[in-house]
């Protein structure tokens, strides 16, 4: 009998955890004959009564672990301790929110018992989210797309089931600035993908604010891309360029006309564009060396104040 680890990275999601238990119980209802389970909460250092319910379901079904952190250290990092302390064949990771829908987990299980390595997710729709929100979700995978060696598919969640060998492999990469939906493109093996339409929340809120998710696209561009930096220089070059025939007009300007060149606000505008790109280039390179050093520092990436597993 193989064993289904499902991993669960949670924040403030008191009012989800006790339905997301009950919809997994439905689940494995029909494989008990064929599939053990476990499953490990990882709470993300929330404020509210999450890890209290978590430990109350502990008490009551051994099947049930947790991890809690001693902080928010992001989803990532909870990802990342899921995967980590799991021991089944199989490996699932998911959200708690039930837009991840577990009714998916047959399919999956039947779909990487035929000879997948990995059987992930995929949005097909967005229906719900604001317009602006998905518009900049659907130019981020096809920049990064085009910079980055590694291809993501389009609306692909974390929402997937693993085998132990690919589930190793994720783990080798034990890297501080993680972005895991790269990591499961970047180790590669053979990935089937199944739709599914976007589904709201029906407790809760999400912690997502459009700030974080920029912010989490640029961990992403800059842990799978260095196209960012050619860019800027190739950037510098053609600027370069510009200003050497500048300089040739006006000098001929000179010459010719003995008048010299007119439009001090021109001047300006182009001191103030070439000061702008070189302050994005450096602001470029600062980002990728701000990455290097927390690398270097080779700090934990997650600390953990009480588990049972």
């Amino acid at each position: 009998m193989s064993l289904v680890s499902i991993s669960v990275p949670c924040f403030n999601e008191e009012k989800t955890v006790p339905i997301f238990y009950n919809e997994i119980l439905k689940v494995f209802e029909d494989k008990k004959d064929d599939l053990e389970f476990e499953i490990i909460f990882v709470d993300d250092g929330s404020k509210d009564d999450t890890f209290k319910i978590i430990k109350n379901l502990s008490k009551e079904d051994e099947r049930v672990k947790y991890i809690a952190f001693s902080r928010n250290f992001g989803k990532e990092a909870a990802i990342y301790a899921g995967l980590k302390n799991s021991k089944g064949y199989y490996v699932v990771t998911m959200d708690a929110d039930l837009q991840d829908p577990p009714s998916l987990l047959p399919e999956m299980i039947e779909s990487i018992k035929s000879g997948y390595d990995c059987v992930a997710t995929r949005r097909i729709t967005r229906k719900g989210e604001p317009i602006i929100r998905s518009w900049f979700s659907k130019l981020f995978y096809k920049i990064i797309n085009r910079l980055s060696d590694v291809q993501i598919v389009d609306g692909v969640r974390d929402y997937r089931i693993m085998t132990r060998v690919m589930t190793d492999s994720v783990l080798t990469l034990s890297e501080y600035n993680r972005f895991s939906k790269g990591i499961f493109a970047w180790v590669g093996f053979e990935t089937k993908y199944l739709e599914f339409e976007n589904i709201k929340r029906d407790e809760g809120e999400s912690s997502w604010s459009f700030l974080k998710l920029l912010k989490y696209s640029i961990e992403g561009f800059v842990s799978f891309s260095t196209s960012l930096l050619s860019i800027s220089t190739v950037l510098g070059i053609l600027l370069s360029i510009l200003s050497i025939i500048l300089i040739l007009i006006v000098i001929i300007g000179n010459l010719l006309y003995s008048n010299p060149v007119p439009g001090w606000a021109s001047t300006v505008c182009l001191i103030l564009f070439v000061g702008g790109v070189q302050l994005f280039c450096i602001g470029l390179l600062g980002l990728y060396l701000s990455k290097t050093y927390l690398e270097t520092k080779k700090r934990p990436i997650y600390i953990s104040k009480e588990e049972k597993l």
